[in-house]
């Protein structure tokens, strides 16, 4: 079992599309992942709308990406209008970096969820902190 299969896991664009899309090189990690992290992974719309983008070509990739969604697999758990503020905050702090509105979703929830873990393939994870100054656990490959 991966480190954080216990935890509350966020998911972000990457795994995302890599669950979804066959021939993306880590597929087998990331369905190995989802047999085994517990349900429902949290996500944010900005996640989904990126997923979107690089789906919009793959077959079924759409239709999938709902499947998740309407099973229960993925949860939306963020909503953009309550945590503005917070969100301007972070994509300012980390405006060097830059930090997508996905990313600054994901360390928002990670601060909302402190037993979570965010399942990423996005170095700046390694850089990014919760609460200004905490490390944000991630799952990733090794």
């Amino acid at each position: 079992m991966p480190d954080g299969a216990e935890r509350t896991v966020l998911l972000d664009t990457g795994p995302l599309v890599a669950l979804l899309v066959d021939r993306e090189p880590r597929h087998e990690w990331t369905v190995e992942q989802f047999r085994v992290l517990p349900a429902p992974l949290l996500t944010c719309e900005p996640v989904l709308t990126e997923a979107a983008h690089f789906l919009r070509h793959a077959r079924r990739g759409l239709d999938r990406l709902f499947d998740l969604l309407e099973t229960g697999v993925l949860t939306v758990a963020l909503d953009v209008n309550q945590e503005a503020a917070s969100l301007r905050q972070l994509t300012s702090r980390y405006a060097n970096v830059p930090m997508s509105l996905a990313d600054a979703c994901l360390v928002r929830m990670s601060e909302q969820h402190p037993d979570s873990a965010v399942l990423t393939f996005d170095a700046d994870f390694n850089i990014y902190r919760r609460f200004g100054r905490r490390l944000i656990p991630t799952i990733s490959p090794r």
